[in-house]
């Protein structure tokens, strides 16, 4: 799709580039790919009269089906061809490319797991430092631990991230609803209701049967020396608010202890590799530890027990989609569905049962964006509009027409969380503004003081890095796969809905798609977002006072096009956890050969990250 999609917008690139793994005991040097220089191998013209010739006999066959059922043409005669003699009269060489093609697709999909790591073996790289994973929001199942009659029936089981969650949403609705929300009042279980995050490797690995998640990164870590002794997982509920992570489940405590015990056990400092979600909580984790107050670490518990930081396409400025998910229960993934899929997700779970959903589990809003105007632009601008860009991505919910207090003007990101926090329940509002803040602290004294304040500690706009000199913080993210930006709404006409809008989904014209402006990032979360602070505000002092070392490796999304998954080289959001060179990566670094790594930039982010107005104080 990324050659098609090249070839139809006139960009010069040609086929993408696919990363190959060197030779057993071959010297390996990471370099950026913008200095190499690639040979295109030329398209076969053999393949292409293959693909040609398959569909004529396609097309044939599916004539011939419906001439025979109106009677027209009788195909009795047909009854005794069978594949082997379709065989007989095809040319050799269209077999012959069948049987390649059929071979690069279980190459795709099966694309060998444990190379990487036997590959690094070789190079004498070996397990060093103990390693521990912090998963994102997908990638960890919840199971249910309640013993009332209602649960019963779900004891020990995942109602999220496993095929029972499947079931259960299908079979008894309600029923998973009231298991799967919070508290709206409290924002912990409701009475009678117990779940909990689901513990050890397998509650990362996969997320349901056949949908792997950081299970090839396991993979590869076990080919080096990693196993159950040093290597680990800090799974979390990714429902509850920071804050009520530590007091529901001593989360921060366990996570804390942990770090320390592999520290003492190894004589090596620890490395941490999250994922999404999983960086925001780290970067919470990282000033819990720290306080008087809370962790009682001191200032210098990160740079003792603390190597290196992998943090793998952490939404580190909010994911964008998250503001259209807890205010009309959209996104991207319900907007562009057809409208037969549309009308049967309607019926099943609407989009009003949706907004409920992600209502009430307020990890989720830690995720809205964060940085404000300043960061995503204003009613004209945004620092990541394109030259000729008919529609600024600075107005972040845009009405097509305004005619109800319903539908007001456009809105930019700060005047759109205003608006969510008007046209939401009020427990909703407190429950948000109690625990998080996403604004901007532009002066050292304004991140010094927020030190001392919770509900900034997600945020990086308002707080510093650890003052931890010796710390090292690697930011892998995917580019170059379309991701929303912005979106079209309208006001909710349906007299039995009680959203107050909804988005345009029938607005279909030049870069608009079903409602939703697109923009650049890895299909989840914007480039702005996995990238700024990694690219610059990460060097701007008051952020950084001590000088942690940071490194920026961008991947691109080149999808395989006979992979699901994407395959080697996808820069999806999830999928770029099974993609050849992050694994590299991370061995390197879990194996003390971080230094080896190079920077390598190949978006805009550097120009985008000018733009933003933030400055040094």
């Amino acid at each position: 799709m990324s050659f098609l999609r090249r070839r139809i917008l006139g960009e010069s690139s040609s086929e993408p580039s696919r990363e190959v793994t060197p030779e057993k005991g071959e010297e390996v040097r990471l370099i950026p790919v913008s200095r190499l220089k690639t040979l295109t191998p030329k398209r076969s013209k053999r393949r292409n009269g293959l693909i040609f010739s398959l569909g004529g006999l396609f097309g044939i066959s599916v004539a011939a089906f419906f001439a025979n059922q109106q009677d027209v043409i009788r195909f009795e005669g047909l009854m005794d061809l069978s594949f082997e003699s379709l065989i007989d009269v095809i040319p050799a060489g269209i077999v012959k490319d069948a049987k390649d093609i059929t071979q690069h697709e279980r190459d795709a999909v099966n694309y060998d797991s444990f190379s990487v790591g036997l590959h690094l073996q070789s190079q004498g790289i070996k397990a060093l430092h103990p390693v521990i994973m912090i998963p994102g929001v997908i990638s960890t199942g919840l199971e249910s631990w309640g013993t009332e009659p209602s649960s019963r029936q779900y004891f020990r089981k995942r109602l999220w991230g496993s095929w029972s969650m499947m079931r259960a949403l299908v079979l008894d609705k309600a029923s998973w609803k009231r298991h799967i929300m919070l508290d709206k009042t409290t924002g912990l279980d409701p009475p009678g209701i117990k779940l909990r995050a689901a513990q050890g490797f397998d509650a990362a690995d996969f997320f349901i049967t056949g949908y792997w998640i950081w299970s090839k990164i396991l993979e590869n870590l076990a080919t080096i020396g990693y196993d159950p002794t040093n290597a680990f997982t800090a799974a979390y509920d990714w429902r509850l608010s920071y804050a009520n992570l530590e007091i529901r489940d001593q989360y921060f405590t366990r996570l804390k202890n942990h770090i320390e015990t592999a520290f003492r056990t190894s004589h090596q400092k620890v490395v941490l590799a999250s994922h999404s979600m999983g960086s925001q909580v780290l970067f919470y984790f990282f000033h819990w530890v720290e306080s008087d107050e809370y962790g009682k670490g001191g200032s210098n518990w990160v740079d003792t027990f603390v190597d290196s930081w992998i943090n793998i396409s952490g939404c580190m400025l909010g994911a964008l989609k998250g503001m259209p998910a807890v205010l009309s229960g959209e996104m991207k993934d319900t907007a562009q569905l057809n409208a037969f899929a549309m009308y049967g997700l309607e019926k099943f779970l609407s989009k009003e049962e949706r907004a409920e959903i992600f209502r009430a589990m307020p990890g989720i809003s830690s995720m809205l964006p964060i940085g404000g105007n300043a960061v995503w632009g204003n009613k004209t601008w945004a620092p990541d509009d394109k030259p000729g860009q008919k529609v600024s991505y600075g107005t972040f919910i845009n009405f097509k027409e305004s005619n109800s207090t319903q539908s007001p003007a456009n809105l930019t990101v700060e005047e759109s969380m205003n608006y969510l926090l008007d046209h939401t329940d009020s427990w909703y509002k407190k429950a948000i503004l109690g625990s998080y803040s996403q604004g901007v602290a532009h002066t050292k004294a304004e991140v010094e003081d927020n030190v001392r304040d919770p509900r900034k500690w997600m945020n990086p706009l308002e707080t510093r890095l650890p003052l931890a000199p010796h710390l090292k913080v690697y930011c892998f993210y995917g580019v170059g796969k379309l991701t929303e930006r912005s979106y079209f709404y309208r006001e909710d006409l349906d007299p039995s809905s009680k959203l107050n809008v909804t988005i345009d989904t029938g607005l279909t014209r030049e870069a608009i798609d079903h409602g939703i402006i697109p923009g650049e990032g890895d299909g989840t979360v914007s480039l702005l977002s996995s990238g700024y602070m990694c690219a610059k505000g990460w060097r701007i002092k008051r952020y950084n006072p001590a000088g942690v070392q940071v490194k920026v490796y961008e991947m691109p999304h080149e999808p395989d096009r006979f992979s699901p998954r994407g395959g080697p080289n996808t820069g999806d959001h999830v999928d770029i956890l099974g993609r050849s060179s992050l694994n590299d990566l991370i061995l390197r670094i879990a194996g003390g050969r971080g230094d080896q790594i190079e920077e390598n930039f190949v978006s805009k982010i550097h120009e985008y990250a000018e733009n933003v107005k933030i400055f040094e104080d």
